[in-house]
């Protein structure tokens, strides 16, 4: 049998916490030490050593790209880089610990599948922490690590470490439930436990934060149980010279839930028309199945009426359909939200009108409680609010599909993206009006 090499898995994490607490800091260490830098990236780190002072080389200036990042010592941006090891590759996003950026930290920690909640030794859990690790419960990050920062300047005493866990451990079941929470203690800056053990620790049998990244199992974070296709784009090539494709016609997108196979019964809606894979096209050639998160084109047995924002969907596990939505959101914008504003609704491969309905409530970040709401949604805010759409979204609850629940909200006139929406599961699912296979 010929040996086959399986892809190396990609794992999506982010860095968030506090201002200072280090994160530009620890993704320069961990891109050091793992030996993922390049000659010229090191040297150009050398030179850029006198911007901040000291003569020293800053770790932080690998993702603190913009000179007011560098001199105030601070992350504006989120900044993505990129890294490998053997065992998995790895997209890493650093994202800001001001509050006023806090919708930074949102987009960079949509797509994440692990988030490092960074926590100075010395201060503990304070709101930013509370604040961020609410975000990445609210988000469905299914896996969280709380690196416990600077713990060389509390003499690495394990009570320190012990008493800020317990303070996390106090409020997580508030958030509801990560598929796994780490805490490890470290120092961004010396490298102690972040790529190598430390001596430091003779106390802390766990993995370093390398090691960690490296073994987490992500490989059931996607849902792999209900096919969702939403249609991106229907392929028909142009290509005078090539008659063999003269008559092709697939439907391009992102799987984003499920496996589907050749031969499979799927369903188009809204239409409920039915029909069969015929073929699976990837840019390397045809395949007998795929799955979550693949790009691909399928080609259907029968010539359908489909089009960009349709969803070809398994015959199982049925989606809602509705034009009343529930969702939470976190408000990016320094104007309100408030009842009877309008926006463009991105939902998908689709775009809507939207009107608010109602803002239920807001998240009380100390408590996690929700409370009453008078003057709408202030910047950085999470709350509920209620939705209605100028013709009924196909969808899940986000907890159940990320890439089906999610959705951003347009101010209209400026094209500002104002809000990152989580939809709450839908009431029903969807009434198919055709029950027939296409003929």
């Amino acid at each position: 049998m010929p040996y086959t090499q399986h892809p190396i898995e990609l794992l999506r994490f982010n860095t968030c916490g506090s201002v200072d607490d280090g994160k530009s800091t620890l993704i320069g260490r961990l891109l050091y030490d793992s030996k993922s830098l390049m000659e010229d990236q090191i040297e150009a780190l050398e030179r850029s050593a006198d911007i901040t002072g000291g003569g020293q080389i800053n770790l932080a200036n690998l993702t603190d790209g913009l000179r007011a990042e560098r001199e105030q010592g601070i992350t504006i941006d989120v900044a993505y880089r990129y890294f490998a090891t053997p065992r998995r590759k790895f997209i890493v996003a650093d994202t800001p610990g001001h509050v006023q950026y806090t919708r930074n930290m949102v987009t960079g920690a949509s797509t994440a599948n692990l988030s490092i909640v960074l926590v100075d030794a010395r201060l503990g859990v304070i709101e930013q922490t509370r604040r961020h690790s609410c975000i990445a419960a609210l988000l469905g990050i299914p896996h969280l690590v709380f690196a416990v920062n600077k713990m060389d300047l509390v003499g690495w005493k394990e009570e320190r470490f012990l008493e800020i866990r317990d303070d996390i451990e106090g409020f997580l079941p508030k958030l509801g439930a990560f598929k796994d929470v780490k805490f490890i203690p470290i120092s961004a800056l010396n490298g102690d436990n972040v790529v190598d053990a430390s001596p430091s620790t003779p106390w802390y049998a766990g993995p370093t934060l390398l090691a960690h990244l490296e073994t987490v199992h992500i490989a059931s974070d996607w849902n792999m149980t209900s096919f969702r296709f939403p249609v991106q784009w229907v392929n028909r090539p142009n290509n005078p010279t090539d008659h063999t494709l003269h008559d092709f016609r697939g439907l391009s997108g992102q799987i984003a839930g499920g496996i589907v196979k050749v031969g499979q019964k799927i369903m188009a809606l809204p239409s409920g028309l039915k029909s069969t894979v015929k073929e699976i096209w990837t840019y390397d050639g045809s395949l007998p199945e795929a799955f979550c998160p693949q790009s691909v084109t399928l080609v259907l047995e029968h010539d359908l009426d489909i089009s960009r924002g349709d969803l070809v969907i398994g015959l199982e596990n049925l989606p809602g359909m509705s034009g009343d939505l529930h969702a939470r959101v976190c408000w990016m914008h320094p104007r309100p939200l408030q009842k009877g504003n309008k926006y463009f609704l991105k939902h998908s491969t689709q775009t809507v009108q939207a009107i608010v309905t109602s803002v239920e409530n807001r998240i009380n970040i100390q408590n996690f409680e929700p409370e009453a709401v008078t003057e709408g949604l202030p910047l950085n805010a999470i709350g509920e609010i209620r939705l209605k759409t100028s013709r009924p979204l196909l969808y899940d609850g986000y907890a159940t599909n990320r890439l089906t629940g999610s959705f951003i909200l347009v101010e209209q006139g400026t094209n500002a993206t104002v809000a990152a929406g989580m939809l709450l599961p839908p009431l029903e699912a969807v009434k198919p009006e055709y029950n027939d296979f296409a003929i």
